[in-house]
């Protein structure tokens, strides 16, 4: 019996060897981001409210300037899709010209996949816009969960994994996550949408991005030749 329980452990060791960094990155970049939007889900299917919401808007119209003002729509417009759009189809035609097939796919169905569920998880939701005061940004479609914090988090996730075994895939990691925070922050602050709609968004790009990354696996990942050879991308 003894035998056979060593025998058992040692298979377990044998199977995890190697996939410390498929586990992490399953706990921590799916399953939390996961649970986390499904508690958010949840509430906002029973109409149910979050003592944070109301709080922290307010805490921002306090401290509204025009300087903000400006700064934030800036950054609310660069998180635009009208502005991503443009940017994630440049990086799909540059992969079609290196014939970067596997990560052409990973980028389309990691962008591409988090807008329509967007689309669809705003009508599933069907949650009203905050109206504690006139925006000067207003928005009519539904909150929940937003849009730019999705779209921004989808754009930064995919382009991490596509670039994660490249040069200059740190730079890329700070960049970006400051640059998802404040398209997420612009959203808050303009008044356009409750921090929960923009918790929302980053969980479930997030959680939908690293799953897809998990799945594809080592098709995503370059040779040791063309990471030395072609840089950046």
């Amino acid at each position: 019996m003894e035998n056979k329980s060593r025998r058992a452990v040692r298979s377990f060791q044998r199977l995890m060897h190697g996939r410390w960094l498929q586990m992490a990155l399953l706990f921590a970049g799916v399953l939390v981001p996961l649970f986390l939007f499904g508690e958010l889900a949840e509430d906002v299917l029973e109409k149910e409210t979050f003592s944070f919401d109301r709080p922290i808007l307010l805490f921002m119209k306090s401290h509204a300037t025009p300087m903000l003002d400006n700064l934030m729509l800036f950054f609310s417009q660069v998180g635009s899709i009208r502005m991503l759009g443009p940017c994630a189809l440049a990086l799909a035609g540059y992969l079609i010209v290196r014939s970067h097939w596997a990560r052409l796919t990973y980028w389309v169905l990691g962008f591409g996949g988090a807008l329509l569920l967007n689309i669809s998880a705003k009508h599933v939701f069907a949650r009203t816009r905050p109206d504690l005061w006139i925006s000067i940004a207003p928005e009519t479609s539904y909150s929940f969960p937003s849009g730019h914090a999705m779209q921004s988090m989808a754009f930064v996730a995919a382009l991490m994994v596509i670039v994660w075994h490249r040069r200059g895939a740190g730079a890329t990691l700070v960049l970006g996550a400051a640059f998802v925070a404040l398209v997420g922050l612009s959203r808050v602050y303009l008044g356009v949408h409750f921090p929960s709609d923009v918790l929302a968004g980053w969980t479930a790009s997030l959680a939908w991005c690293i799953g897809l990354a998990i799945i594809l696996g080592k098709r995503l990942r370059p040779s040791a030749a063309s990471s030395a050879s072609q840089g950046f991308l």
